[in-house]
């Protein structure tokens, strides 16, 4: 008689919510950045050129295996763009929305 533990498989619906949940937490943590929305992240005045949410991709571009998402800006005092994982911070503020 042998004696095996067996691991019960994640369920379909288990997964479902954590997938939810995972990206409502990344979607907090992008807040409202959207291409064209200009904001001041508490030492410069930037604008957001692009989000992106593909796993891979943002993996690829910041070069972090933790990457949730990417976001493409441009500082507006210094002309340069470049990609940051920042999340959204409470001292973040928007100066010019889009819809």
């Amino acid at each position: 008689m042998e004696n095996r533990i067996r691991s019960a498989a994640p369920s379909r619906t288990a997964t479902t919510q954590a997938d939810e949940a995972l990206r409502r937490v990344t979607a907090q943590q992008i807040g409202p950045r959207r291409p064209g929305t200009v904001y001041y992240d508490g030492t410069r005045m930037v604008q957001v050129k692009a989000v992106v949410t593909d796993l891979a991709e943002a993996r690829r571009i910041l070069r972090r295996n933790s990457a949730r998402f990417a976001v493409l800006i441009r500082d507006l005092h210094a002309g340069t763009e470049h990609y940051t994982g920042a999340v959204w911070a409470g001292s973040d503020r928007v100066l010019k929305a889009v819809a």
